[in-house]
């Protein structure tokens, strides 16, 4: 699982303000995960994104859970 989210989500300071985005493309996971919030279909996502791959919708499915679950040190 882990690499799946390294090799589909990456980090580019100079892209999308360093935001995370998916395969080096200029889609952000925020993006992908705000249409499935609002009820797009997976299949209406890749059909809107045609260089996507559903594996690309569950590696952002699955990054959101990871950086949900993570705990934070208050100083």
């Amino acid at each position: 699982m882990n690499e799946q989210i390294e090799s589909r989500i990456t980090h580019n300071p100079l892209q999308c303000g360093g935001k995370p985005c998916i395969r080096g493309m200029r889609i952000r996971v925020s993006d992908i995960l705000q249409m499935l919030a609002d009820g797009v279909s997976s299949e209406v996502i890749l059909l809107d994104y045609p260089d996507l791959e559903l594996a690309d919708i569950q590696a952002c499915l699955l990054y959101a859970a990871r950086r949900a679950n993570l705990e934070r040190l208050v100083a």
